[in-house]
């Protein structure tokens, strides 16, 4: 007899797991992927990390293994203060929480303020975790076409004006995933004139802002915010390692003493050894000169893959051009099934995430996401030369007559 369980209208109906079956198979040996959003692992500071976990268990190992306050080690905090002031926002350790990842920020903020049936309001596309965490709590997401300078405002306002119950917008606005875009300075600022028009906050994700390689740092959404409307998010995951599952949230202090007590529900505090690890590494070594290896190593790789791109993908194919990150988004022309496309480049063995999971409602066919941090620069020529062949093979060479970079 299979039992049948009384789930929750949070709970998906369906076990089909998209992502998780792209991975899969992306994960073949043979494949080179695309696929994932993973930074690179050789990397990671493995020797100093090992360095400062040894001081922190010498100098505070009983302390760093006991429970701790779910705000977030007070170090940690000063030391994220820091690296605020340097992205031109200036705020306190009592308006920073510490998270276990952005991902739970995510999901706090979703928890805290969306009633079945509220309005979210996302650029489309966006990520797919934070649309499937709106989802579980029953919000009404509505989605906001983008251009290469990020989120159109004036389809923002008539999103908002035609959903008097939005209650916030959720944007990434530098180098998106997964579009790679970057919103500019001047529709920051508009974003909020509108958040303050209609009295509705903003979720600011931002895991990639520390990763430019090219053009000039844009302040914040947060930077632009006079009433307290932003509640931004960042983490670890990009900067240091995603294995470590921290980030933090800074937001007005009253709020985040409501995140606090959220959390405390959740999962009373963030791993406090790892939080001791990450304020030694940040006290002991500057966290910017490790950031700048970073992102030398993925301006070469991103640029490989453009090179590639405009070597091997037929003509007619559109993609953006990040100046930071980890994706590149491609829109292929005409009617293209994405699916068909995937199976295709898969029997070439190379790999991407298809544009559908991206998608709050209608999606655009013949999109995918590819990511240049994981592959080392022979694979992205050679990756990408198979990916043109098979986009080649599933739109026939009928586009070629088709314009426009």
């Amino acid at each position: 007899m299979t039992m049948t369980y009384q789930f929750s209208n949070r709970v998906p109906k369906s076990d089909e797991d998209p992502v998780g079956n792209i991975l899969k198979v992306a994960g073949s040996p043979d494949v080179i992927s695309f696929a994932g959003g993973l930074p690179a692992p050789e990397l990671f500071p493995v020797d100093q990390l090992k360095r400062v976990t040894d001081e922190v268990y010498d100098e505070s190992g009983r302390q760093a293994l006991q429970y701790s306050t779910a705000i977030g080690d007070l170090q940690l905090r000063e030391q994220i203060v820091k690296r605020m002031a340097r992205q031109g926002v200036q705020t306190t350790t009592d308006n920073i929480m510490i998270s276990t990842g952005s991902q739970q920020s995510i999901d706090l903020t979703a928890k805290m303020f969306i009633n079945p049936g509220d309005t979210v309001i996302v650029e489309k596309p966006t990520y797919l975790c934070a649309l499937d965490v709106f989802r579980s709590y029953g919000a009404h997401i509505v989605g906001v076409e983008m251009d290469d300078d990020g989120m159109r405002i004036d389809q923002l306002e008539a999103a908002v004006a035609e959903n008097p119950n939005t209650k916030f917008i959720y944007t990434i606005p530098n180098f998106q995933n997964p579009t790679g875009r970057t919103m500019s300075a001047e529709r920051r600022a508009r974003m909020i004139a509108i958040a303050d028009k209609y009295n509705i906050m903003i979720m600011e994700d931002d895991p990639y802002g520390a990763i430019r390689f090219a053009g000039d740092d844009i302040e914040p959404v947060k930077f632009y915010d006079d009433h307290e409307r932003v509640i931004y998010l960042s983490t670890f995951s990009k900067i240091l390692a995603p294995g470590l599952r921290l980030g933090w949230i800074v937001a007005e202090k009253s709020l985040i003493k409501k995140f606090t007590l959220m959390k405390q529900s959740a999962d009373v505090h963030s791993d406090n050894l790892t939080q001791h690890i990450v304020a030694k590494y940040m006290a002991e070594y500057n966290i910017e000169d490790h950031i700048n290896k970073i992102k030398q190593v993925y301006r070469k790789r991103e640029a490989v893959m453009m090179q590639a791109i405009e070597t091997y993908f037929p003509s007619g194919v559109n993609y953006s051009h990040p100046e930071g990150g980890l994706f590149i988004w491609v829109e292929v022309p005409g009617n293209v099934d994405t699916k068909a496309l995937f199976d295709t480049c898969i029997k070439h063995n190379v790999a991407f995430v298809p544009g559908e999971p991206f998608y709050p409602d209608k999606v655009t066919p013949g999109t995918f996401r590819l990511n240049y941090s994981n592959m080392s620069e022979d694979q992205i020529k050679t990756g990408i030369k198979r990916l043109g062949s098979a986009i080649k093979e599933t739109i026939g060479e009928s586009v070629s007559g088709i314009s426009g970079h």
